[in-house]
């Protein structure tokens, strides 16, 4: 900060503008790459969810046909 009595210039200003954006953009970066890896990973279990059930449905639900010679 400016001892008092002197006048805070544009300078100042945009310098500690630079410097909290700066903080701010680090967080951000950071949470967007835990977010990216946290979606995938539900992404990627979600799907296979969803494979295991249409799977079992399939089982469930497949006929058995037998073939016999006469």
């Amino acid at each position: 900060m400016s001892p008092a009595g002197q006048k805070i210039t544009r300078d100042d200003i945009e310098a500690k503008f630079r410097e909290l954006t700066g903080e701010v953009s680090e967080e951000v970066e950071s949470t967007r790459s835990q977010a990216i890896t946290v979606g995938l990973a539900l992404g990627v279990a979600v799907v296979a969810v969803v494979f295991l059930i249409g799977r079992r449905n399939g089982r469930r639900r497949s006929a058995v046909v037998e073939v016999r010679r006469i």
